[in-house]
């Protein structure tokens, strides 16, 4: 497309998913293309990035290696560049730790002109064949038009509370996003609770444990799971993080793929073994240093309530096996309780237009693109809320790579960057 303000591809936010996409339509003569984000910088989850904790994927999940392992891109060429590698052959584990990657998401960020910080899409609407983008300045408030062949929408999720949780109404009531932020004030009190299920809430209860014995406070841990469950790590389960597998999803009924997603969540949401034996290893010490530890651990409990009384926040939770109902009260508390897509508003408002699996889900292609019930040339693709569409696809940052080589080839009409199958040993189903 011609013009000053005009681009094949137009990007909104910038997380991992829209800068991998950057990064690897930035060699590409033939796409223009250029992605926005309200934040002044390349952030990926600052409140968790805890001493200590690792990437639950393997290091080749990074931005563009299972596109394209030859980039000047990818973690290896990072550490390379920033004479790490050899500290890195000699960590000997797949795992990097989160602040590494944190800090090689900037280092890409840093080098790619396509990327405009501190600048917010606050709405897309279709015109003549493409769409209009309008963006403010978050820094001047100035607002601007451009106009993209395509839209590709990145906005990750936002914070997930219990509805009766409100931490705006309450100085000492965080989500697990804030928790790196926190912590150093949060641990000054008598009583800590964590609520949560899954690998923050592990995290972030070890982290406490770490320091409790500093500061004396009582330390609960409050889960609605039916125990503090490990995430599936059996290479062959693994498989399912893989493009035949999503190929595979794509190929069940609507209702058959909702059904899946609790299985699938063995592997996506769970705790990791480490972390629990961490967990349990450091309780078994303290129960050597002094009778009473100071800690809870419960599980089949859910938190449908919280009121501050008396200086204290009391907390309703829910026993569900049992069917009975407590009072927990607690000085402060944590919850980890996850994240919600973030879909903006102006998907929504193409209304009718769209194609939708139930109220809340809209219908997505094989190749990522919003369904639209007239036949368009002009796409916007989603990288977010796909759980119901591609499964194992929807989070995962090695698939993530995957999505952007088939949203490109898609875009450009051929095939820029192959999309291998049969890249596992078992398969999902004999065709007949």
């Amino acid at each position: 497309m011609a013009g000053s303000n005009k681009y094949d591809i137009i990007g909104v936010g910038i997380g991992p998913f829209n800068l991998g996409m950057a990064a690897l339509t930035e060699p590409l003569d033939d796409v223009q293309a250029l992605f926005f984000e309200q934040h002044p910088s390349f952030e990926w989850h600052p409140g968790m990035l805890l001493e200590g904790t690792v990437l639950n994927s393997p290091f080749l999940a990074d931005l563009v290696t299972f596109a394209d392992p030859t980039s000047p891109y990818s973690i290896i060429n990072y550490l390379h560049k920033k004479n790490r590698l050899y500290q890195f052959f000699f960590y000997k584990d797949l795992h990097i730790p989160r602040r590494e990657y944190d800090a090689y998401g900037k280092w890409v960020a840093a080098q790619l002109d396509s990327l405009r910080f501190s600048c917010r899409v606050e709405d897309v609407r279709e015109e003549e064949g493409c769409y209009q983008v309008s963006v403010r300045d978050t820094k001047t408030s100035d607002t601007y038009t451009y106009y993209a062949r395509h839209v590709v929408v990145g906005t990750g999720s936002t914070p997930q509370l219990p509805p009766a949780v409100n931490p705006r109404a309450h100085d000492h009531v965080y989500h697990s996003s804030e928790y790196a932020m926190r912590k150093a004030a949060l641990k000054h009190t008598d009583t800590i609770t964590v609520v949560g299920s899954g690998q923050s809430a592990a995290e972030i209860f070890h982290d406490l444990l770490q320091d409790q014995k500093h500061y004396g406070y009582h330390l609960t841990w409050l889960t609605r799971s039916p125990e503090f469950f490990q995430s599936e790590s059996a290479k062959l389960a693994r498989e399912v993080f893989s493009p035949d597998y999503v190929s595979y999803f794509r190929t069940l009924d609507y209702e058959t793929r909702l059904d899946a997603l609790p299985e699938l969540d063995k592997g996506r949401k769970g705790i990791e073994q480490k972390t629990l034996m961490n967990i349990y290893e450091l309780l078994y010490h303290r129960a050597v240093e002094r009778e009473d530890p100071r800690v809870t651990l419960q599980p089949m409990t859910e938190v449908t309530g919280m009121e501050k009384r008396d200086g204290r926040y009391e907390l309703t939770c829910r026993q569900w096996q049992k069917e009975a109902t407590f009072a927990h009260r607690t000085d402060k508390a944590v919850f980890a309780t996850g994240y919600t897509p973030n879909v903006p508003q102006w998907i929504y408002d193409f209304g009718s237009q769209i194609k939708w699996e139930d109220d809340k889900r809209y219908q997505v292609s094989d190749t990522y693109r919003l369904v639209f019930h007239d036949d368009r040339r002009h796409h916007i693709y989603v990288l977010t809320n796909l759980d119901h569409s591609h499964g194992t696809a929807a989070t995962n940052l090695a698939l993530s790579v995957m999505r952007n080589q088939t949203i490109i080839n898609d875009i450009c009409g051929y095939e820029v960057y192959p999309v291998q199958q049969d890249t596992i040993f078992q398969r999902f189903y004999e065709e007949s």
